[in-house]
């Protein structure tokens, strides 16, 4: 079943790729993200679905490879690490601990894949996030 908005129930969506700063919400809720003019608006399609974190549009883990596509610059990169960043807590809680599931410093590396992110700064990071 869908919203209105045509994502799964439970799914989390950057809803918005523009130049604006992103929404302040509760991770849990849809989060505010940026789209320059060169984005496809069919990346709106590519969101998580929780709590397993994988993309309602084509399965795979999110970010997904639509995602990761993205030409990047120092631009996108800036927006995708504030609202990327919003996505760590919800998705550290939901797959930590399950079976065979990424630990929480593989989750950091993944959600920031556009960063190079040492091991030690994604476990920092990922215990600041738990």
């Amino acid at each position: 079943m869908t919203h209105h908005t045509g994502r799964e129930p439970g799914s989390i969506a950057p809803e918005r790729l523009d130049a604006e700063k992103p929404e302040r919400r509760d991770a849990g809720e849809a989060t505010s993200a940026v789209r320059p003019a060169d984005v496809p608006v069919d990346l709106e399609l590519h969101c998580a679905g929780r709590p397993a974190w994988r993309c309602v549009h084509d399965g795979e883990p999110f970010p997904c490879p639509t995602w990761r596509a993205l030409p990047l610059d120092d631009s996108l990169r800036a927006v995708l690490l504030a609202a990327f960043t919003l996505f760590l807590r919800p998705a550290i809680r939901d797959l930590r601990g399950q079976p065979d599931g990424p630990t929480p410093p593989e989750i950091v590396r993944r959600f920031l894949w556009f960063l190079p992110v040492t091991d030690e700064e994604a476990r920092a990071v990922a215990l600041r996030y738990r």
